[in-house]
């Protein structure tokens, strides 16, 4: 009963508490990261960056459902990852101030989706935190 209560409490999105949220975005990351390096043949380490970024979502959201007490923490991990996602994705506007967008497609269209899913992320966890502490 008491865990039927705590489930009707948690915050969520698509029908996803925000720590299976994040397991989908960490899993997005790492396969977004892979496919654009083999796709785009890339040789470079940075076209894995959204997949080392992922790793880290996917590792402390599971580690979060797992031990409950230290979810809080693993949460807050989770979020600071998120956030380097989204300052990842601002160098999206260094090739759009210097007019050099898309001029190396796969490297921007990589930065676009740090910036967009990191944003989106971002904001989702600020409100399960907000409807946390109201509850």
């Amino acid at each position: 009963m008491n865990q039927e209560i705590n489930n009707s409490l948690e915050y969520k999105i698509f029908g996803l508490t925000i720590e299976y949220l994040s397991i989908f975005y960490g899993s997005f990351l790492i396969l977004w990261g892979v496919i654009v390096s083999f796709v785009s043949g890339s040789d470079s380490l940075t076209s894995f960056i959204p997949s080392l970024i992922g790793l880290p979502i996917l590792i402390f959201s599971n580690l979060s459902i797992k031990f409950v007490s230290k979810k809080k923490i693993f949460m807050h991990i989770v979020v600071v990852f998120g956030l380097i996602a989204f300052l990842g994705g601002l160098d999206f506007f260094r090739s759009v101030f210097s007019g050099n967008t898309f001029q190396n497609f796969w490297a921007d269209t990589s930065r676009l989706i740090l910036l967009i899913t990191g944003t989106f992320f971002i904001y989702q966890c600020i409100k399960s935190f907000i409807h946390a502490r109201k509850n």
